[in-house]
């Protein structure tokens, strides 16, 4: 991200130190008119500078303001403690507001001491300087946002944006102000935290196919509370591809695949039996594998339980909990009559390879009629759909 624009997002997170300028509109020696105002003598400049002298723990994204009345500019530098002069240049903010700004071309550090110097010269012909030394905090620990989807990828119409901290964020209102999400159409979307450490951003309803998403992480420099402070700033932009949507019903043993909005299969199934039924809900397509190994012990369920070690093809992961649209040929014959898996959706091995082929990570099955529980924070990390709407917008930090 530009300097520029970390600077814009100052300015619009309202974190940026303001400065009130005075103007004066008269002489002040008691005269009117032209007359008055031509025997004005010369001024010298007077010029201000922010922060303040001495200020101490202050954001590296603090704005760095000066103003001069009564004369002109002539030149601001800045400098860290070691004397080294910090590369930067006067500028006007992006929100049009006329405070001169001097923006570095890098961030500033935390916990490094600053000097400004700026010098004018005066309606009087004399050069006045201001300085200024002020200090960065030192977060106690410096919290790193990972962020899914991955840069430049295109994803199906359920895939949310999920934001992963490091470390356990406070203040989350401060965070999620600074998760800037921008869309190439109109879409309603916002944020619900699921953590302490976990955020998502998803529309109200799947996204519009072939939307561009850009998300901007703009957390350097910003208090998320108990001395944790942002450690960068991070952009992502993702395309949402095609809309998949797949309805996958276990009383009726059918799997409708949706392209777009229009039935293109139709495939019988079988889905989970009734001691081992698929959770209901919309899932989304997290991964792929062309060969797996299925093991049940790797979520929880043990052998001498009714688990299972089993190879399948055509692995296409809808949950985190072992569910799967897999082919299972051994199950040819139920497919489209009786529920008999362990809660995975079974396809003869053509229509597996065919769903496979078709599928891409981001997908929505949704399962209907499953008999069991529906998907929660126990079955993995994309449960989002599942959760009504307007629950969803009280999980802001914001609401």
């Amino acid at each position: 991200m530009t300097s520029g624009n970390r600077r814009s997002a100052l300015l619009d997170r309202g974190v940026m130190i303001g400065l009130v300028l005075v103007l004066t509109g008269c002489s002040g020696d008691g005269g009117f008119g032209d007359d008055a105002q031509a025997s004005a003598p010369p001024r010298p400049a007077n010029v201000q500078v922010l922060p303040a002298d001495g200020g101490v723990d202050l954001s590296p994204d603090t704005a760095i303001l000066v103003s001069v009345s009564h004369g002109e500019l002539d030149s601001v530098a800045v400098v860290d403690s070691t004397g080294v002069p910090v590369d930067g240049a006067m500028g006007s903010p992006a929100d049009g507001t006329t405070t001169p700004l001097w923006q570095p071309t890098e961030p500033l550090l935390y916990g490094e001491r600053y000097t400004i110097t700026a010098e004018a010269t005066g309606e009087d012909g004399e050069t006045v300087t201001a300085t200024s030394t002020f200090g960065t905090v030192l977060p106690t620990v410096q919290v790193f946002p990972a962020i899914g989807p991955l840069d430049g990828t295109t994803v199906g119409v359920g895939m949310p944006i999920r934001v992963y901290f490091d470390q356990p964020v406070v203040d989350k209102a401060a965070a999620e102000r600074n998760l800037i999400v921008t869309t190439s159409v109109a879409v309603v979307g916002g944020w619900n935290w699921f953590s302490d450490t976990e955020v998502h951003w998803r529309p109200e309803v799947y996204w519009p196919p072939n939307t561009e998403v850009r998300l901007d992480a703009n957390i350097y420099g910003v208090n998320l509370g108990n001395g944790a402070w942002g450690k960068l700033d991070r952009s992502i932009a993702f395309t949402v591809g095609a809309s998949h949507v797949s309805v996958a019903d276990a009383a009726t043993h059918t799997m409708q695949v949706y392209d777009g909005g229009v039935l293109v299969q139709t495939y019988p199934v079988s889905m989970g039996r009734p001691d081992f039924p698929t959770d209901n809900g919309p899932h989304v397509v997290i991964d792929k594998e062309r060969n797996k190994i299925m093991d049940s012990t790797t979520y929880g369920l043990a052998l001498d339980a009714g688990g299972y070690v089993t190879a399948v093809e055509y692995a296409t992961r809808i949950s985190n909990n072992g569910e799967f649209v897999h082919a299972a040929p051994w199950s040819v014959a139920q497919q489209g009559v009786a529920n008999v898996s362990h809660g995975c959706i079974n396809l003869s091995p053509e229509r597996a390879a065919w769903f496979f082929d078709f599928s891409q990570i981001g997908d929505v099955v949704e399962v209907i009629n499953g008999g069991g529980e529906t998907l929660s924070a126990a079955d993995g990390d994309i449960y989002d759909w599942v959760i009504p709407w307007e629950t969803w917008l009280q999980g802001s930090a914001l609401n």
